[in-house]
Order: C-alpha cells, then sequence, then structure tokens
C-alpha cells in the first residue's frame, strides 16, 4: 500500500533513513558524516517541513512502514526532483520501490522531468534508476557534508499524456 505520510509517520521514516543510509554508504561515507546529514535531513522539525512543502509517500507491508519516497512539487518549468526514495535493506528488491516510483507518478500529472542525484559509486542505485527509464545526464564533483563524492545527475521524462488531443 503507498499512502501520503502523516505526522506519525515521523519516527517509521526515521528509522528506514538510518537503517538505509547504514546498509548503502557504510563503504562510501565515514560514519560520521552519514550521522551528521540524517540526523540533520531527518529531524523531527526537518521532516515536518517536508511533509508541508514537498511530496512524502509511505509503502506498508503488513502494516509496517518499510520505505518512503520524497519529491519537491513540481517547479513552474514543469520540473520535480526526487530527493529520497528508500526502502529497508529487508525489503528491497521486493517491488516496493517500483510501487513508490508509481505512486509518485500519479502526482505528476502536470510534470515534464523528474530529477535525482545518486552518489556515483552507488551502483545498486544507479541501476534501479536506469531500470525505471532515468536516463544518466551527468556526473560531476560536490562537497558532501565536507567529503569530496561524485554525484550523477538523472532525469526521467513524464510521459504526456494522451488525453491532449
Amino acid at each position: 500500500m503507498i499512502r501520503q505520510m502523516i505526522e506519525e509517520d515521523i519516527a517509521a521514516v526515521q528509522h528506514i533513513a538510518r537503517e538505509t543510509w547504514k546498509a548503502t554508504y557504510q563503504e562510501l561515507l565515514p560514519q560520521p558524516v552519514q550521522q551528521k546529514f540524517l540526523d540533520s535531513a531527518y529531524s523531527t522539525p526537518m521532516l515536518l517541513k517536508r511533509m508541508e512543502k514537498t511530496e512524502v509517500l509511505i509503502a506498508e507491508r503488513d502494516g509496517r512502514s518499510v520505505g518512503f519516497f520524497n519529491m519537491t512539487r513540481i517547479d513552474e518549468d514543469g520540473d520535480a526532483e526526487l530527493t529520497a526514495l528508500y526502502v529497508l535493506p529487508d525489503y528491497q528488491r521486493q517491488g516496493v520501490g517500483m510501487e513508490l516510483f508509481e505512486g509518485a507518478l500519479t502526482l505528476l500529472d502536470d510534470a515534464v522531468k523528474l530529477v535525482v542525484y545518486v552518489d556515483d559509486l552507488n551502483e545498486p542505485a544507479k541501476a534501479f534508476y536506469e531500470k525505471l527509464g532515468f536516463e544518466l545526464l551527468e556526473v560531476f564533483d560536490e562537497d558532501f557534508e565536507g567529503v569530496a563524492v561524485e554525484t550523477a545527475q538523472y532525469v526521467y521524462m513524464i510521459p504526456q499524456s494522451a488525453l491532449c488531443i
């Protein structure tokens, strides 16, 4: 089941973010850098702000929150940015990420494209986005919490409805 995030989901989202980051970034980023990012980006006040200003979807399996999808709202150019798509490690490769993506597409009727930025060393995420139809635009160097990283920018062109006849 895919649904909108509510305030009662904050602890579950924080747990999903921590567990997913631990599994994904243990070899890519130093643990203190991960912790600093998670403490900031997934604090309760920040999640309340995300709920107010962005779209956050929750994936549930057997009544348990197992993943979430966060994206900006569509801007004046028809663009949105996927800022987070995390699924608990035990639920990965079971279609949860695809369900979240499909749920998000229902909110993107008026969008032209969806952009996502991925650590270039995060091969599983890159493969997932490519499987969904995202195309690599560029890879660039940037600073992430004081650590030099290479970031891959992907874009998904939103299929335009045939109802525009």
